[in-house]
């Protein structure tokens, strides 16, 4: 797995990618439902969500644009990990 480092702090870099490809060059630039969802798949696929894939995904949903679909399906997404 690897990481970058943003300001100090340990993120895990292939969901900071996905996110970044998601919102550059065509379409709307926001992260829609499809979109969170491949987020979240990438998150859980091992054993569980890591505390940094979990760090990851609270940046993301700081950071990054969402449609209203996929920032609703994010937050109710987000609140079920454990």
């Amino acid at each position: 797995m690897a990481y970058i480092s943003i300001e100090g702090v340990e993120y895990e870099k292939e969901l900071i990618d996905l996110a970044t490809e998601h919102t550059t060059g065509k379409g709307e630039e926001k992260l829609s439902k499809d979109e969170v969802m491949e987020l979240l798949k990438s998150a859980l696929d091992g054993k569980g969500v890591t505390e940094t894939e979990r760090r990851t995904l609270a940046y993301i949903r700081q950071q990054f644009s969402f449609t209203e679909a996929g920032a609703e399906l994010f937050d109710m997404e987000f609140s079920k990990l454990n």
